[in-house]
């Protein structure tokens, strides 16, 4: 008979430093995974610090056999993701656990348990506070390390999820481009058909002035993936967030913006893969007070060959000049073509079909599958999304 586990809310420093190191000992022996870096998983989960805590709620809890960390999990609650689908529902997220049906399900009901005591009626995930952040469970591809800003888990997490009673909301999709000059040829060819006639004129991101140039994205996504699946909008405080945060690693020639008559209509925003790097200093900046991390992260941030084009967005009155596809086209050439980068695109949804076609009519082949989850709490119906 296995010994019973026990779930604990995480409130001291000292519970939320085992919350956040955790995932070394589940992915010990997995060479895909990329460490994530310590210092920032600590303002994360900072509630006086992240701006998501200026308008939801999130719980961490931390399961323990014998007194020894088995698995985590965050639960949260966006009334903004609410009020935007009309919707009652709550996320699971930050999910770890060893592969043990116990351990999960007591994970799980902890979480349903705060959700209940918000008032939802439903579950989904994995979502890390919303959409706009890190999301979506890997279904296949788990061979390959995961770029910035996506996830990695083991392949038993699937089953312990689908265990505990959740089944597929909805999968989105991963691509990679192998052969970034014949995307460009093929690119250029289907954009020289809409570039006379459009009424957009392309420039690449003015980063000297980056504050104004971040309101004009922002401002273009909540417009552009507002029917999105799962789509949330982003707050000012957050978006200035996540700028804060790829601003060391953002170029001017990765962020495209389609304008017309000097308003933002699109914009397409890549960013070098910095997890090439992170997989180099194992979370941690320094070591003893040494800034060995530091070092190495400065020293192969040149050297980065791999990238990912984040997001490509076009508001829906001007999705029929073609601006998406001079948008990649001009990420395809100054992302990889001209600086010899191979990348991923991602994430796209499974029922988007005009996007995945023109992904794959350029030659990137779909080599990751993510899935969200759902399950209705309080015997309540689906969720409206």
């Amino acid at each position: 008979m296995s010994e019973a586990v026990e779930i604990s809310e995480v409130r001291s420093r000292a519970d939320k430093s085992a919350f956040i190191k955790f995932p070394w000992t589940i992915y010990a022996n997995d060479p895909a995974w990329i460490p994530p870096l310590i210092l920032e998983r600590r303002q994360f989960l900072d509630r006086k610090r992240h701006p998501f805590y200026l308008h939801g709620d999130a719980c961490l809890f931390l399961a323990r056999r014998n007194g020894k960390i088995v698995g985590r999990i965050a639960a949260s609650d966006d009334p903004n993701y609410n009020a935007e689908h009309g919707s009652n529902v709550g996320c699971f997220g930050m999910f770890e656990s060893i592969n043990d049906h116990d351990v999960s399900t007591a994970l799980f009901d902890a979480a349903a348990n705060w959700l209940r005591k918000k008032g939802r009626d439903e579950i989904i995930g994995p979502i890390d506070y919303s959409t706009n952040y890190v999301c979506a469970l890997l279904i296949d591809g788990f061979e390959y390390p995961p770029t910035v800003l996506m996830a990695h888990n083991p392949r038993y997490y699937a089953e312990l999820i689908e265990h505990w009673g959740f089944e597929k909301a909805k999968d989105w999709y991963a691509w990679w481009m192998e052969d970034p000059n014949f995307a460009y040829r093929r690119l250029k060819r289907i954009a020289s058909r809409f570039e006379k006639k459009s009424p957009a004129t392309l420039r690449p991101g003015n980063l000297k002035e980056i504050e104004a140039e971040s309101e004009r994205l922002r401002e273009v996504y909540n417009k552009a993936w507002e029917k999105n699946w799962g789509f949330v909008p982003f707050t000012k405080p957050e978006f200035d967030h996540l700028r804060k945060e790829l601003m060391p690693i953002l170029i001017p020639e990765f962020v495209w913006l389609a304008e017309v008559e000097g308003k933002p209509v699109g914009f397409g925003l890549a960013v070098p893969n910095i997890n090439e790097v992170m997989k180099k200093i194992n979370g941690r900046l320094t070591t003893f007070g040494i800034p060995i991390g530091l070092v190495k992260l400065l020293y192969y941030k040149s050297r980065i060959k791999t990238g990912r084009l984040v997001a490509l967005g076009v508001i829906p009155e001007f999705r029929r000049f073609g601006i998406a596809e001079m948008l990649v086209l001009k990420a395809v050439e100054y992302v990889m073509v001209k600086r010899g980068i191979k990348g991923e695109l991602s994430m796209t949804l499974e029922d988007n079909v005009l996007i995945n076609r023109l992904i794959e009519a350029v030659g990137a082949r779909r080599y990751k599958t993510y899935r969200i989850y759902r399950r209705g709490l309080n015997g309540a119906g689906r969720t409206v999304l």
